[in-house]
């Protein structure tokens, strides 16, 4: 009788600390989401309920999976599941089938949910360009058969996002591309002129969008139009700032009573500073640093490029979410709408980012490390 090889063990500290984030997410979002529940469908746990059924669940069934196939197998399937985004992406921007919420049309509504492409676009680009620098590591000095062919397919999709309009995901996409470029061996030249090109463009979309320079002039003096532009900023910072070194205690906000736009959302991390206070806060964000330091150490120690490129992405991805959507929330850049990662209630990120650290675990089995 054949015996069936048993897997290496995953890294039990990535493990632990994703399940740690996840638990303190459904918990900060049952106390966060209580007022917006209750007003809006007379259910005190119906976004906890929704995030737990349709993100949890799966996501962590996912994560088992993923954890367990080979993940060289994703580098056949990488070119076809950028494909799929691509389309879906355009999808998303045609009325009848893409879900509007205010001046955004980002979700595809599928009855029992809603699945907003963009986050599976994040996981299939990292597996993308992993894959096309792997099998292109002779030539990735080459600007036209290296490096610009991938910068045009990164364009294409940040593009796609932009007309959404979503220039948060944008960001964070374009961050993990220049993290990847990096890792790829890509000349420093190229990666400064193209930075170069993006803020240029950034810039662009600012002063073209009124509601873009509104937020850029309410992240330059929170005090401009307190009640209007700097309204959720001020809102944000007098919650972080009410919750003191302890905070009010859990289940004790008073700013997700109606006073804190998007409580559940890019500004749940305000409503946790103010029932959590700071020394909670700073344990929570221990976790975050010490999540990304484990997933780079997968990546410096994966036994080949495309492991390495696919960890670096994986980590670099939850490096740059988490200081964009906090580093908004506490005024050290302009507020951008994007969740954080493991906490802001959304189905398809917690899916897609606990799916993202299935991969990220398995690569770990093949580390070449101590665990």
């Amino acid at each position: 009788m054949i015996k069936k090889q048993k897997l290496p063990k995953v890294d039990r500290y990535v493990l632990w600390l994703v399940l740690s984030l996840l638990v303190i997410g459904l918990l900060t979002l049952s106390s966060a989401s209580i007022v917006l529940s209750y007003q809006r469908f007379h259910n005190n746990y119906y976004y906890l309920l929704r995030q737990f059924a349709f993100g949890a669940v799966p996501g962590l069934a996912l994560m088992y999976l993923f954890s367990r196939i080979d993940y060289h197998k994703w580098q056949k399937t990488a070119p076809l599941l950028v494909i799929v985004g691509i389309i879906m992406l355009v999808a998303v921007l045609i009325p009848k089938i893409g879900y509007k919420v205010g001046n955004a049309r980002r979700w595809i509504d599928f009855g029992l949910f809603l699945f907003q492409p963009a986050e599976f676009v994040k996981l299939a680009m990292i597996l993308y360009l992993a894959s096309w620098y792997d099998r292109r590591k002779h030539h990735v000095h080459d600007l036209y058969y290296g490096y610009l062919p991938s910068l045009a397919i990164v364009g294409l999709v940040t593009g796609l996002i932009i007309l959404e309009p979503d220039i948060g995901t944008m960001l964070v996409l374009a961050s993990i591309a220049a993290v990847m470029f990096f890792i790829g061996g890509v000349r420093m030249r190229y990666i400064y002129v193209t930075a170069a090109s993006a803020l240029l463009v950034l810039w662009i979309l600012i002063k073209a969008a009124p509601y873009r320079a509104q937020r850029f002039l309410a992240f330059m003096n929170p005090a401009t139009d307190a009640q209007g532009i700097s309204y959720q900023i001020n809102q944000a910072l007098l919650s972080i700032g009410s919750g003191g070194f302890w905070g009010l205690g859990f289940g004790q906000s008073r700013q997700k009573y109606s006073y804190l736009p998007e409580p559940i959302g890019d500004s749940i991390f305000a409503i946790m500073s103010e029932e959590l206070g700071f020394i909670r806060i700073c344990a929570i964000l221990l976790l975050f640093l010490f999540l990304a330091y484990r997933g780079l150490k997968v990546a410096r120690t994966a036994p080949d490029i495309f492991g390495k490129l696919v960890a670096g992405g994986i980590t670099s991805w939850l490096i740059f979410q988490a200081l964009i959507n906090i580093g908004g929330i506490i005024g050290l850049i302009p507020l951008t709408g994007i969740p954080l990662t493991f906490i802001s209630y959304g189905s398809t990120s917690l899916l897609i980012s606990l799916a993202s650290m299935g991969i990220l675990l398995n690569i770990s089995r093949y580390a070449e490390y101590e665990i």
